[in-house]
């Protein structure tokens, strides 16, 4: 029964991966180019899935009359608030490149939680803090619930680990370390290519699940936090290659940077929050170490499935 069970949930895995990305942070891109002083040339240029403008429709501002593709603001110029209608559906996030007659550009983006942002009429990023922060607060806590891989590494920690007091030394050290590497990489201080990264990223999964299988005396049972930390360097870089796609903005690129971080650690967090839940009601659940063990095997079967097509990658 069990294991019929388990080749069940398995091929409903991998039939999953096959639709749903490890780091899917879906993104489509629009430029504005002004061509005459209030008058701008706007075209979609970039998407990873379907045609944008079959799915997201930009409300430009009060005052702003859009003909084709050309836009035309007046006097006042580009000024007071884009919207865009259908973001967070089939795209993530909408970035919204603004080139200025002057040669400035200015970069935005929009998301479900903050489809709106303010625009000054001129290259003067003169958007406040919080509106910078919660955008990037709001991106930082999709990736890590869209990213799978990353959620099952933490979810494999927390099964080698336990709900002890060391997990909490374990995930602190996981966070400082993809910390550090999601800054370094954001900031061009550290630049590794993403097919790489992505196979460890699989690869370490792999290994803490089957660390967690059994109970010898390992590295990875000993000093679970020293693990956490080195695979935690890696997953930063993931964490950075779904940032780089977004864009920082050029002012307050620090703020960008550290609620988007923010965002990671909350999204994690309430991981292991749902996992302490479901370990409380489990614990008397006589199956439990049977379930436990079941998934380990689905995890580990999962992330040997995404190393061998990302290891592939690296040599295709």
């Amino acid at each position: 029964m069990m294991l019929r069970l388990f080749k069940m949930l398995l091929a409903g895995l991998v039939l999953l991966t096959g639709s749903v990305g490890a780091h899917e942070m879906s993104m489509a891109e629009m430029q504005l180019r002004e061509v005459h002083r209030g008058e701008f040339f706007w075209q979609w240029t970039a998407s990873e899935k379907r045609a944008p403008a079959e799915v997201l429709q930009p409300v430009w501002p009060e005052g702003c009359q859009v003909e084709g593709n050309v836009l035309h603001c007046g006097a006042a110029g580009l000024s007071g608030r884009l919207a865009m209608e259908g973001v967070g559906k089939a795209y993530s996030a909408v970035m919204v490149k603004v080139f200025w007659l002057d040669g400035q550009s200015r970069v935005y983006t929009l998301t479900a939680g903050q489809p709106t942002v303010q625009l000054y009429g001129s290259a003067d990023d003169k958007r406040g803090l919080s509106e910078i922060a919660w955008a990037y607060t709001l991106l930082g806590v999709e990736h890590i619930l869209a990213g799978i891989d990353h959620l099952l590494f933490v979810i494999a920690m927390l099964m080698l680990v336990g709900f002890r007091r060391r997990l909490i030394w374990t995930i602190s050290a996981f966070t400082v370390a993809h910390s550090l590497t999601l800054a370094s990489s954001a900031l061009g201080l550290l630049v590794l290519r993403p097919p790489p990264v992505e196979a460890v990223i699989a690869l370490s999964i792999v290994l803490v699940a089957a660390e967690a299988l059994h109970q010898r005396q390992t590295i990875a049972r000993r000093w679970p936090a020293l693990v956490a930390f080195l695979f935690g360097l890696v997953h930063g870089l993931g964490f950075a290659g779904a940032l780089k796609e977004i864009g920082l903005p050029d002012q307050h690129l620090w703020v960008a940077l550290l609620t988007f971080n923010i965002g990671v650690e909350i999204g994690q967090l309430l991981t292991i929050a749902l996992a302490w839940l479901l370990w409380r009601l489990s614990a008397k659940w006589a199956l439990a170490p049977k379930a436990r063990t079941v998934m380990l095997y689905m995890i580990g079967s999962l992330a040997a499935y995404w190393s061998l097509l990302r290891i592939a990658t690296i040599f295709g």
